[in-house]
């Protein structure tokens, strides 16, 4: 009777046949080589990936261009850059969202400020005034569709203190609660300044939202009430 053990390899024996078979030569280099070389580039790649993409999101790269500097000037003069807790929230905390996804997309986006800034579309303040209020718009209407997931990064209904906070701030917020209203419904103008008619333009921005998503959380009539109860 035949002994099976026979054609059966050890396993000190298939370890050495494995590992041999992972340094054979496949054309020059061996596989393992180019394994472990593989995947050395991998991280440094990957490091390099997103160390520049860090580097994008520094305030100085974002006011980097001359176009900017309009921005920066109003952002300057807002709470978000000098406050008493001495916590400051810089450009790519508002516009450039936390999570892997969605990060992606607005910096892929983003090709198109590059683009512009290329046309000279907004090189002038008088260009620059004249887009402000459709330059507005378009944050506005990306902050209303993420229910202004950027400002939560920072600010969250749940984390408030009502009881500590001024009466008329605490009665807004527990009513953004109520009805289901978002940050960006009544902080438009938090870190940049207002253009004139900016009610009217969010009004359009709150109703196309609304016919793009009829099952929305908001209700439009009552942001609508309210929005008309604030002096232009």
């Amino acid at each position: 009777m035949a002994d099976p053990t026979k054609d059966t390899p050890r396993p000190r024996g298939l370890l050495r046949r494995i590992w041999a078979a992972f340094w054979s030569p496949t054309g020059v280099l061996s596989t393992g080589f180019l394994l472990i070389a593989g995947f050395l580039a991998g991280i440094l790649f990957w490091g390099g990936f997103h160390w520049s993409l860090e580097l994008t999101n520094t305030e100085e790269f974002c006011t980097s261009c001359h176009t900017m500097e309009t921005n920066l000037g109003e952002y300057r003069e807002t709470v978000h850059y000098n406050n008493h807790s001495g916590v400051r929230a810089i450009c790519s905390d508002c516009h450039v969202p936390h999570e892997w996804q969605y990060k992606m997309k607005a910096k892929i986006m983003a090709v198109k400020d590059v683009y512009h800034e290329v046309l000279g579309t907004i090189s002038t303040p008088e260009k620059y005034e004249e887009r402000r209020l459709e330059m507005a718009a378009a944050v506005w209407k990306k902050m209303k569709a993420s229910d202004s997931r950027e400002c939560r990064n920072c600010h969250a209904f749940e984390y408030m203190d009502f009881t500590i906070q001024e009466t008329r701030a605490a009665q807004n917020h527990q009513k953004a609660i109520d009805e289901g209203m978002t940050c960006i419904d009544c902080h438009q103008g938090i870190a940049h300044d207002l253009p004139p008619g900016y009610l009217e333009e969010y009004r359009h921005v709150v109703e196309t939202l609304a016919m793009d998503d009829r099952d929305s959380a908001f209700d439009v009539a009552q942001i609508k009430t309210y929005l008309g109860g604030k002096a232009d």
